[in-house]
């Protein structure tokens, strides 16, 4: 996402206005996004980033944003839409193969998270906000554990894993190295390879008992 800074030319968007070339609404709304982000970027908190600053450095009028979003925590929610990568497709060969594939996608988000002022300041501070968390929460994090619960499911019906295991605890236990590398350990390695390590650590574990 570029950044768009206050010195940059305003945005026009007053219908019937003099400047010819008019950007058309998206463009209008990635300015508004830039915008927010390069406010982050420039050490703002969240807590201090204001529909009024956000207005000012995107060029536009405080109008321009209330007609898309009712508010700084609306706004922000789509901003988080905006950057999220799509869900990954997982093969469906085996349970090892998806969780790879679903571990890879959250060790580059993890990765993101670390170079993004974005994505940085509004995780740490997320939480404070009920609406953006749960619209979040929503949006992200239930549908991925959803896709994860399914794999599972998929295994136990082939054989791959024991029936006398709790699903969502399994999934926890493949999930949580990566959700505390990411979060709580934000120094730790996110190495190629470690999506790799944890499957097959954890499926030593879970395949049926001869």
């Amino acid at each position: 996402m570029s950044q768009h800074t206050g010195g940059s030319a305003p945005v026009a968007d007053c219908p019937g206005g003099g400047r010819r070339g008019r950007p058309r609404s998206e463009a209008v709304e990635q300015a508004i996004f830039d915008a927010a982000v390069g406010l982050l970027e420039s050490g703002l908190a969240l807590a201090d980033v204001s529909i009024e600053k956000i207005a000012r450095t995107a060029g536009v009028g405080k109008a321009t944003i209330y007609r898309r979003w009712p508010g700084k925590e609306e706004l922000f929610v789509d901003l988080l839409r905006s950057v999220e990568p799509p869900d990954p497709v997982l093969p469906g060969t085996s349970l090892r193969d998806d969780f790879v594939v679903l571990l890879e996608t959250m060790r580059q988000r993890g990765l993101a998270k670390r170079t993004s002022a974005l994505l940085h300041s509004v995780f740490s501070q997320m939480q404070l906000y009920p609406k953006l968390w749960d619209a979040y929460h929503h949006t992200v994090i239930e549908p991925r554990r959803r896709m994860g619960l399914d794999a599972i499911r998929r295994g136990v019906e082939r054989g791959e894993v024991r029936t006398d295991l709790d699903v969502e605890l399994v999934n926890d236990l493949f999930v949580g190295p990566l959700l505390l590398r990411s979060i709580i350990r934000p120094g730790a390695t996110l190495e190629p390879g470690l999506p790799e390590q944890i499957v097959d650590t954890i499926m030593d574990g879970l395949r049926p008992r001869v």
